[in-house]
């Protein structure tokens, strides 16, 4: 396939060089993974401010549906034009999980939560998401992580529920359980995805499930909007034009590429910084002021996950 050529055409040209420039065949494509990886961290940071920008001019329903419509129908024109033969159908399930997980549940949770959450705030909450889906996976390969693991995720979960309860006055609020949520449903979704994607090209993995809600999120989109009111402004279309072609396609696109470039492991230490990068878009867009707990909380957490990568390796 087209898609898959394309993505060995840095190491295809790299072996056609001469045997001297060995360093920069093996520098070459892992700075390009790098970059590509990087590019996928920021746009991810973008997603809450985004989300809350795109709230100013629709309802959370239709955002979502609109969202996932759009950046559907910019998947399967990359399909098409890569010339993409269909999934077999022993893949669908699992399309399915990645559909239901990070097409559908993780954007209207989150959604559902910034209503009443600040951006910052469910920053720090799914800053667990590596967390939670190195648990997912550890189900769903049979893979037995060291102590050591174990005892800093569930530190990293502690921190997360302290900042909650501490912010929300000392009880959980609705915002925090839509965000508990979106990380369950999310790393199922990243778990079943990364399976899939050690059979297929992970970008076809996020186009295959954008396009199988198609048909399900189209029609949403024109019931939702029929029904929640509509109020454009600059920020609310820029916010859904981001939300769909910059976080749910383009990011997960480069992001795969980056991944499948340089490797899980890498992949996932940049991904260290995508809580705090969300952190200052917070502020620099939205005008958030953050208490002392926020950057706290995201810095713990990003500790416990650098400990259960020095772990898992």
């Amino acid at each position: 396939m087209r898609a898959q050529n394309s993505a060995t055409t840095p190491m295809t040209i790299a072996i056609g060089t001469t045997a001297g420039s060995a360093p920069a065949r093996a520098e070459a494509p892992g700075a390009q993974g790098t970059l590509l990886a990087l590019l996928g961290v920021v746009s991810f940071s973008l997603t809450f401010p985004s989300t809350v920008w795109g709230l100013e001019s629709f309802g959370p329903w239709s955002l979502v549906a609109v969202r996932s419509t759009l950046a559907a129908l910019i998947a399967g024109v990359f399909l098409l034009g890569g010339r993409v033969s269909p999934p077999d159908r022993r893949h669908w399930a699992g399309l399915a999980v990645v559909a239901g997980g990070v097409v559908v549940g993780f954007p209207l949770l989150t959604t559902l939560a910034l209503q009443t959450s600040t951006s910052s705030h469910a920053a720090v909450v799914v800053g667990l998401l590596p967390l939670t889906t190195a648990a997912f996976a550890a189900v769903r390969t049979g893979r037995r992580p060291s102590r050591a693991f174990w005892l800093a995720a569930v530190a990293g979960a502690a921190v997360v529920i302290a900042f909650t309860v501490q912010q929300s006055g000392g009880a959980l609020s609705a915002g925090d359980l839509y965000l508990f949520g979106a990380l369950l449903v999310c790393a199922a979704g990243y778990t079943e995805g990364g399976r899939l994607a050690r059979l297929m090209p992970g970008w076809q993995v996020i186009g295959w499930a954008l396009v199988f809600c198609l048909p399900l999120m189209a029609p949403a989109s024109a019931v939702a909007l029929a029904l929640e009111p509509v109020r454009l402004t600059a920020h609310g279309v820029v916010g859904l034009v981001w939300v769909a072609a910059g976080s749910t396609f383009f990011g997960l696109y480069v992001w795969y590429r980056g991944m499948a470039t340089i490797g899980i492991p890498r992949a996932s230490q940049l991904q260290l910084a995508q809580p705090l990068l969300t952190l200052f878009w917070s502020v620099f867009l939205l005008g958030e002021s953050l208490p002392l707990a926020a950057p706290v909380a995201a810095v713990g957490v990003l500790v416990c996950i650098a400990v259960t990568q020095r772990a898992k390796s």
